[in-house]
């Protein structure tokens, strides 16, 4: 059995046939073996590399879906005291190329104890938690697709 397309996470309702729990960098895939929750055993065999984001399904070719849950992972949760001080945060992160979670007063990014301390030193709220990680997809990587950042730094 096959999984050939994805349902993007409102565009589906309904009870999936099974559910499948990834981290962020098992979400991001073209083809590969997979088993799910009650034991549903498929190809994931996409025509390009996709971003999978919790909530998503995956299409069998029987017409089956296998939701995708997002895994909880480690995480820093970087807090500000306000939006220019967000701002500042993120620029510092982006220049780093970090995946970077936008809350709205916050960014998540994964567990790391060197961004940890430079999060501290510009003064966030370094809080370390549990929680699934959906990153900005980047200015130019296309919705369900996974490529390069588009740039060199030559």
């Amino acid at each position: 059995m096959r999984a050939i397309s994805i349902k993007e996470a409102s565009t589906w309702r309904g009870a999936p046939a099974d559910r499948v729990v990834l981290d962020y960098d098992d979400r991001h895939r073209r083809r590969v073996a997979m088993t799910a929750q009650k034991g549903t055993a498929f190809l994931l065999d996409l025509p390009a590399s996709a971003a999978l984001h919790g909530g998503d399904a995956l299409v069998l070719e029987d017409g089956r879906l296998i939701e995708v849950i997002a895994a909880p992972e480690p995480l820093l949760e970087l807090r500000c005291v306000d939006a220019r001080h967000l701002a500042r945060l993120a620029w510092h992160l982006g220049n780093r190329h970090l995946p970077v979670q936008m809350l709205e007063r916050a960014v998540r990014v994964r567990r790391d104890h060197v961004i940890a301390e430079m999060a501290l030193g510009l003064g966030a709220h370094v809080i370390e938690v549990e929680a699934p990680f959906d990153p900005e997809g980047g200015a130019y990587q296309t919705p369900h697709a996974h490529s390069h950042h588009g740039h060199d730094h030559g």
